[in-house]
């Protein structure tokens, strides 16, 4: 697309100016979207961003990757689903709130929103301690 990796957005173009959408913007926007859904217990990152979260800085793009190419832009998101919950509808409602997130805030058409599943969350199996009377 452009060589500097930034999306410009045809319809917004003005006297003003024009208006330019980085990817990092659109990673931010799916991984709120994405863990908004219920079923997702956390989202998969990299190293660096289990680094950077364990210093203090939390990464609202964890987990999600844009790829911006001639026939669109492709969201991959990873994520971690709670145990017990039915994998096929968490995946399809992570689509349907990342899509529409994205055209709500950006106008955005995507071309595809992969969903990879890399792990299950168990509960925590530790027991309340129980008070003495």
């Amino acid at each position: 697309m452009n060589e500097n990796h930034i999306l410009e957005l045809e319809e917004q173009k003005s006297e003003l100016g024009k208006v330019e959408i980085s990817p990092e913007v659109i990673e931010v926007i799916a991984g709120i979207a994405a863990s908004e859904v219920d079923g997702v217990a956390t989202m998969r990152g990299n190293f660096a961003t289990g680094v950077a979260e364990r210093l203090g800085r939390k990464n609202h793009g964890k987990g999600v990757k844009v790829e911006l190419a001639e026939d669109g832009i492709t969201v991959d998101v990873s994520v971690v689903i709670t145990y017990g919950v039915a994998v096929p509808e968490v995946a399809n409602l992570i689509q349907q709130n990342i899509k529409q997130a994205l055209q709500t805030m950006t106008a955005i058409e995507l071309q595809a929103i992969n969903v990879h599943v890399v792990g299950v969350q168990f509960e925590s199996t530790e027991l309340p301690e129980q008070e003495e009377v």
